[in-house]
């Protein structure tokens, strides 16, 4: 595995593999790896010729109030992991080679980013397809790889390429679970042991949702007080939202009559956590 910090480097390994025609898969990271992660690296291998990663906490999409100098920072344990998946390259460079002096340009994020987590953290998607968008052209893929838990910024880079003509195919692959049904995020180490279980009521206000849903409810309003409900009996210590959205456009969803998504965000303790499930009719 090839560890790079430049993106002269990133650039010329992945032109160099589509030099002589191979399909080259990216994963971007921020890190702290767990087992979603290495999903989307093991996708990407069954999917590609050649897979990057890359590792890079990006300042531009935390607010001043958030996370980012306690973020969780294991670089060797990283290198590890994706070497154990087969990673071919990864590009962890530092934040003065992705944002050298001077830089000025950012990607505005498209409408449908707007809401839950664009209203809920400003200027986080600003960030989020502004590094999205350097990395796609650090690391010029045929693929790349997200995850369906940051279900909106998945919606937010599908958007965006769509809309800018960016050429590389999206794959939007799975939430990983634990065992007992809490989705798999790095910010899970964070919890303490009575805060790792009332995070589970985020998983279990979305299993009672998709369960009234597959019973015959479609009311949109009915199924959020169901997950309020079962938030607020998991003593989740804040719900930023807990919502019935269009799967396509996030938008309000009175009546489910069309693709749909479950979306929760919610804090335990400091740690803020966000989970969803797709609701879809006739399924």
């Amino acid at each position: 595995m090839k560890i790079v910090k430049l993106v002269s480097e990133a650039q010329r390994w992945t032109f160099d593999q589509r030099a002589v025609g191979n399909r080259v898969g990216l994963v971007p990271t921020m890190g702290a790896l767990h087992a979603g992660h290495i999903s989307l690296a093991q996708r990407s291998r069954t999917t590609c010729d050649r897979t990057a990663a890359t590792i890079f906490v990006n300042p531009t999409q935390f607010a001043p109030s958030e996370d980012l100098d306690k973020y969780p920072r294991t670089l060797d344990a990283d290198f590890e992991k994706l070497e154990a998946a087969g990673v071919d390259l990864v590009f962890t460079p530092e934040p003065s080679e992705v944002y050298p002096a001077g830089f000025s340009t950012y990607v505005s994020p498209p409408a449908v980013g707007g809401t839950l987590e664009g209203a809920s953290r400003p200027d986080h998607f600003r960030g989020v397809t502004t590094v999205v968008m350097k990395l796609f052209n650090i690391v010029p893929a045929t693929h790349a790889f997200f995850g369906q838990k940051d279900y909106q910024q998945a919606a937010v880079i599908s958007a965006m390429c769509r809309d800018l003509n960016v050429p590389i195919q999206l794959e939007i692959c799975p939430i990983v679970r634990e065992p007992d049904g809490l989705a798999m995020s790095s910010r899970n180490r964070y919890l303490t042991d009575d805060q790792r279980q009332r995070a589970l009521g985020l998983s279990r206000a979305l299993q009672a949702a998709e369960q009234q849903f597959h019973s015959g409810a479609t009311d949109g309003p009915q199924l959020e007080q169901t997950m309020l409900d079962a938030l607020a009996e998991a003593k989740v210590d804040t719900i930023e939202y807990a919502v019935i959205a269009d799967a396509i456009t996030l938008g309000p969803l009175p009546t489910i009559d069309r693709p749909a998504v479950a979306l929760i965000a919610a804090r335990v303790g400091a740690t803020r956590l966000i989970d969803n499930t797709l609701l879809t009719p006739g399924n």
